[in-house]
Parts: C-alpha cells; sequence; structure tokens
C-alpha cells in the first residue's frame, strides 16, 4: 500500500465543528442564481449537491424535506408523507397501523437512532430508548474458534447467540437477548506522533469508545465466548436515493482508479484480475445480482433491499408479506423457552384466543410451553417451512387475523418516501474562506476518497417485488437519471488503522454533503463510524493516526497548514 493515497476521512461521516465556522445559526438559502464571486471556483452545479433532481432546501428541519419531484406531484407527496409516519412513529404491539413490535426488538422506533432524520449521537452508556442513541452494537469474535454448539467460527466473524445488529428490548415476558446494564461505555483518549498538537501550539483531542458486554448480560443458550464489541453509529437518511442510483458500472471504473493508488478490501475487489470479486456481488430478493454499496460494511446492493427496507423489519421486528419470519437468534429462542418466568405468563395469559400470547401456548403444559415458545422464536430464516409455521401459528390467529403487520401499500409508501429525500443545498460557497478551503482540499489530495461528483445518466436503481405492484421508477417512484450530484464519497472501503477500529478494518467512505448541517439538525457534529471525532479536525487527524493508515500522507498535510488554513478547510467541509 502506498501512503500518498489520500485523505479518506472514511465513515467519517464527515465533519462538522462543534466551534468552527458558525455553522449553528444557519440561513436557508434559497437562491436560483449565484454569485459570479463563487464561480471562479465552484460551478453552480455545486451549490445543489443533489442535483436538479435531489437538492432541497437548507433552513431547520431540511434533513426530511422531500426531491422536487416528489413536492411537485401532489399524489407522490401524499404517498411520501404516508411514509413518512412510519419513519417518525413508534412501533406497538397491538395498536394498528404501526403495530407489531417484538418478540425481541433492537428499537421501538427509526428516529432514537436518526434523531432528527441525522446522524446518531455519542453517548456515555447504551440505553436502546435514549433518542439520538444511533449505537448499533458490533459483538464478533476477534480470533477463529469453537461455539457452545461445537461449531466453528472465523476471525472478525459475528457471533451467532444474538442477532447481526444484536437486541437489548423485549415484549413482555420475553426477555431481553442483552441486558442494558451488563453494557459498558468507556472512552479513551489517544495520542499521535504529534503529540496531538499542531506546530502553531493549538491541540486537539483524539478519543475512542472502548466497550465491554458481561457475559451474564446475554439472556442466550448457550452464551458466547471469545467476544470482542465494537461501535457502529447510524448515517444521515438524506440523499440515499441518489446513491442508490450511482450504477455499478461507474463505481467500477471508481474501484479500478483506486486499486492503482492502494490495497482494496480483497472481499470486493480481484487486484490480479481488476474486477470486482465474487463475493462483492450481492443477492437480491428476485434474484437480481448487484454490486454492494450501502453500510461501512457495503453488505447491501440497493437501498430497497438495503439498511432501510431491512431496517424497518429487523430493528423491530415489525413483519410483512415478504417477511413472514423473525429477526432472532435460535440460542435466545432456546433460553426463552426454558425460562419458567416466561413459561408461568404464558401459561397464566396465553390460554385466550385472543391473546397475543396465545401461539405459545399449545397444549397449556409447561412442556408444550416450552416447545412452541423454542419453535415461534426460532423462526428465524426465509425457508418455505418457517413462513408456513409463521402464518399456521401466527398469522391466521388473533390479533392478527391474517392481518399483515405492515402492509404492502405501507410498505410502498416508506419506500418512496426513503428514495425520495433530497440533499440540503450547499451554503457559503461565495464566501474566501469556502473558496480557499476547497481548493486545499483538493490540493491535498482529499477527493482521491472523497470523490465530490457523479454523473447519473440511467437510473437503474432496483425495485423491490412489493414496490413494483404500486410503481416504477419515474412512476409512483423517485428516479433521478441526468443527473449530477456532488455527494464527495467514491464508495469504496479504506483502512484506517485507528485505536480500537472498526471490525475486520476496512470501512465505506461515507458521504460528506449536508453534514455541515447536523449541529443545526441534531444538535450535535461527531463524526466517524463510532462518533470519536467531535468534531471535524478530530475527524481528519484521526485519519493520520496510523502511518499505515490509507490517508495518512494526505492528514500530515493537513497538519502542516497554518491555522487559517485549517480553519478554511474545515468551513469548506461545512459548506458543501
Amino acid at each position: 500500500m502506498r501512503n500518498n493515497f489520500a485523505m479518506i476521512l472514511v465513515g467519517a461521516l464527515a465533519v462538522t465543528s462543534f466551534t468552527a465556522c458558525s455553522d449553528d445559526n444557519i440561513e436557508p438559502s434559497s437562491r436560483t442564481s449565484w454569485p459570479k464571486d463563487s464561480l471562479s471556483v465552484f460551478s453552480e452545479a455545486e451549490w445543489l449537491p443533489g442535483g436538479e433532481k435531489g437538492t432541497t432546501s437548507n433552513e431547520q428541519g431540511c434533513y426530511s424535506n422531500p426531491v422536487p419531484q416528489i413536492e411537485d406531484n401532489q399524489q407522490l407527496y401524499t404517498t411520501f408523507k404516508t411514509g413518512e409516519l412510519f419513519f417518525e412513529h413508534d412501533a406497538n404491539t397491538l395498536v394498528k397501523p404501526f403495530w407489531g413490535l417484538g418478540p425481541a426488538y433492537v428499537r421501538s422506533g427509526c428516529e432514537y437512532c436518526h434523531p432528527s432524520y441525522g446522524h446518531g449521537k455519542r453517548q456515555d452508556k447504551y440505553r436502546a430508548n435514549t433518542m439520538g442513541n444511533g449505537y448499533l452494537l458490533v459483538i464478533y469474535h476477534p480470533t477463529a474458534g469453537t461455539d457452545g454448539n461445537g461449531n466453528a467460527y472465523a476471525a472478525n466473524s459475528y457471533i451467532t447467540e444474538v442477532t447481526g445488529m444484536p437486541q437489548t428490548k423485549a415484549v413482555y415476558p420475553f426477555k431481553a437477548p442483552i441486558e442494558e446494564s451488563g453494557i459498558h461505555i468507556t472512552w479513551k483518549t489517544a495520542t499521535d506522533e504529534h503529540g496531538n498538537k499542531f506546530p502553531d501550539g493549538e491541540s486537539y483531542n483524539l478519543t475512542y469508545p472502548d466497550v465491554s458486554i458481561d457475559r451474564d448480560a446475554f439472556n442466550t443458550s448457550p452464551k458466547p465466548d471469545n467476544y470482542a464489541v465494537r461501535l457502529e453509529s447510524t448515517i444521515g437518511m438524506y440523499g440515499t436515493g441518489l446513491l442508490d442510483a450511482i450504477s455499478q458500472d461507474s463505481m467500477k471504473v471508481q474501484y479500478q482508479r483506486a486499486a492503482r493508488y492502494a490495497t482494496l478490501n480483497p472481499g470486493m475487489w480481484n487486484a490480479g484480475a481488476n474486477d470486482w470479486a465474487p463475493t462483492a456481488w450481492y443477492t437480491l430478493a428476485d434474484g437480481t445480482k448487484r454490486i454492494k454499496k450501502f453500510t461501512y460494511a457495503m453488505t447491501r446492493a440497493a437501498l430497497l433491499d438495503g439498511p432501510g427496507a431491512n431496517a424497518i423489519w429487523n430493528i423491530t421486528n415489525v413483519t410483512r408479506s415478504d417477511r413472514h419470519y423473525l429477526y432472532t437468534s435460535k440460542a435466545w429462542a432456546k433460553k426463552m423457552s426454558e425460562d419458567q418466568d416466561v413459561i408461568r405468563e404464558i401459561k397464566r395469559d396465553g390460554q385466550s384466543v385472543t391473546s397475543w400470547l396465545h401461539p405459545y401456548y399449545g397444549d397449556g403444559t409447561e412442556a408444550g410451553i416450552s416447545q412452541m415458545v423454542n419453535k415461534l422464536l426460532g423462526l428465524n430464516t426465509n425457508t418455505p417451512a418457517n413462513r408456513a409455521d409463521y402464518e399456521n401459528y401466527i398469522m391466521n390467529n388473533a390479533p392478527w387475523n391474517n392481518q399483515e403487520e405492515m402492509s404492502n401499500e405501507n410498505f410502498y409508501a416508506f419506500s418512496v418516501w426513503h428514495r425520495g429525500l433530497g440533499v440540503p443545498r450547499a451554503r457559503n460557497l461565495d464566501t474566501e474562506e469556502v473558496q480557499r478551503g476547497k481548493k486545499l482540499f483538493y490540493a491535498m489530495g482529499c477527493t482521491h476518497c472523497h470523490r465530490p461528483s457523479w454523473t447519473i445518466r440511467d437510473d437503474t436503481g432496483w425495485l423491490d417485488p412489493i414496490s413494483r405492484q404500486f410503481s416504477s421508477l419515474g412512476n409512483g417512484m423517485p428516479e433521478y437519471s441526468n443527473t449530477v450530484i456532488w455527494p464527495y464519497t467514491d464508495l469504496v472501503q479504506h483502512r484506517l488503522f485507528m485505536e480500537n477500529d472498526i471490525r475486520t478494518g476496512w470501512c465505506r467512505t461515507t458521504p460528506l454533503w449536508g453534514r455541515g448541517l447536523s449541529v443545526q439538525e441534531t444538535g450535535e457534529g461527531c463524526r466517524l463510524h463510532d462518533n470519536r471525532a467531535r468534531n471535524v479536525v478530530e475527524a481528519i487527524m484521526w485519519h493520520g493516526y496510523n502511518r499505515q493508515s490509507d490517508a495518512y500522507a494526505t492528514t500530515q498535510k493537513f497538519y502542516r497548514l497554518s491555522k487559517a488554513d485549517r480553519d478554511a478547510v474545515v468551513a469548506f467541509i461545512n459548506a458543501i
């Protein structure tokens, strides 16, 4: 690997400062023409990060704004607002239409993780019901071994005793797979080769979370062994539909460029063949294969079979017609089937056919209840047998009475909402400081990873089978063909080699667009995949913490800038 590769601001969910650049009181921009004194450095297009089709205003609350094509179509706008309701409302157990919560769940609603549609906030303790706690627990095996059931596992693989997005909540009488009281977050400090001080004497802090979970906190059978814990914070919701529209052919060209300068994740890129690795392909719900694009770990390929479409199911465990199974683990199901408190409550309250516990009641004996709890809580894979059991024992009985927890119409509306969130307009591009910041950002090489723009010639975004019942791209679903966007990401994974780094070390470069509004929108501006950076400068300096970092050389260029030039770079990052 060559260390002259660009500054990544990976997973850097960008970069806004608490103190710099006076972004706390931002005036909305409604310009339709741009100041001439900005055009020598910025093109007119750069005022519109989401392009003509995907840019919205930048006033308070702008992260929730739809793209213009939705605002201009009353029917589509009504659908968008219906989908928005499912983002903004908590799920519950039985009250429609926001029903179906549990039996175990990560959060009861979306905004706990995405406050004001933005990035999750830094936390000192893990509580799922804290608004703004966007952390997901990442629990994995740091080394290879064998689990409590005798199954071998590889290094860096997720533990299987709990779900990949671990759940710390459950609907009574079930107990949470992980008790939150056993989760501990400690913030530690790191010191880089410069002693955390610039040549002019200004200092900066580098902090990172150290996380542990008591083994006794796991309500699973068996309990996990040999595990480590990391945190990953959510990113903002806006603009994801535009990223969805970027073609995999364009991505391939970008990967070929990036491979000339740095070692890429072999799980995504075959360096010898200069082509996609077999594991870079993701099989969508209808069998279509697409290149992975979403999440830090590049685990999903299409928005409507990706983070949001998946999360509206697995975060809450609210099922729908294409998800007649649960997001649970076999080890949790087994533990609940052995728990006498659970069995006693089901025996007491589950006999009535109108009780939501009735499916677990079985023949009413303790052995029968235990058997049904283990069976039904363990319906966690999309197989014909599991779907049949879910429908027979749960959906066909009261209180479901053959009704979906989330209807097809409502899921379609949610899909329109998710694909239709616009990107806030850029600001302050006509100021001398921001213009100087852009020149420095480019000159230092930051754009090698934070690629400024992408051209979407033909939006070939994939629609899930449910959404296809109601729409096609451009007809009931937002589409973004013939659009130039400015997200400042290369959609490639890179490595920074930070202390307590992300699992596997590989992290996708997260877009910078709109992130300078984070303080305005959420009240906080922390950055990087686990919120370790409290401002832009800390985020940048973490990129050069380790000499192995893909961004080390570029970070040293930032380190050597004057105070005024550093502030200019921060101002630029906050403006775009």
